[in-house]
C-alpha cells in the first residue's frame, strides 16, 4: 500500500490517500504536482479506490507540500517523512 500525503496550510492534520500500487500513486502524485505548477485549476478532486463514491476535494492553494511513501506493516512510532537532522 502507498501513501500520498498532503500537507494543508493551517491544518495539523495532512491529508493521506491511498494507492494499492506504487505506479498508481506515482500517477496520482505527479497529477498533483502538475496541477499545483500549472496553476490553473483551483480545485483538486481525489477519489477512493476501496470505496465507490468517496471523494474529497481540496483548494489546490491550500496545498503546502506533497510526499508518497510506502505504508509498512510495522508499527514504529516515527512517521513517514523528511527530517532536518544532519
Amino acid at each position: 500500500m502507498y501513501c500520498i500525503e498532503l500537507a494543508i496550510k493551517l491544518s495539523p492534520f495532512p491529508l493521506v490517500v491511498q494507492r494499492k500500487n506504487h505506479e498508481d500513486a506515482t500517477i496520482l502524485y505527479d497529477e498533483i504536482i502538475q496541477i499545483i505548477q500549472a496553476s490553473n485549476e483551483r480545485f483538486l478532486e481525489i477519489t477512493c479506490e476501496k470505496v465507490e463514491n468517496k471523494k474529497v476535494t481540496v483548494l489546490v492553494s491550500e496545498i503546502t507540500a506533497v510526499q508518497i511513501y510506502e505504508k509498512t506493516s510495522s508499527s514504529t512510532s516515527k512517521r513517514p517523512g523528511f527530517s532536518l537532522d544532519n
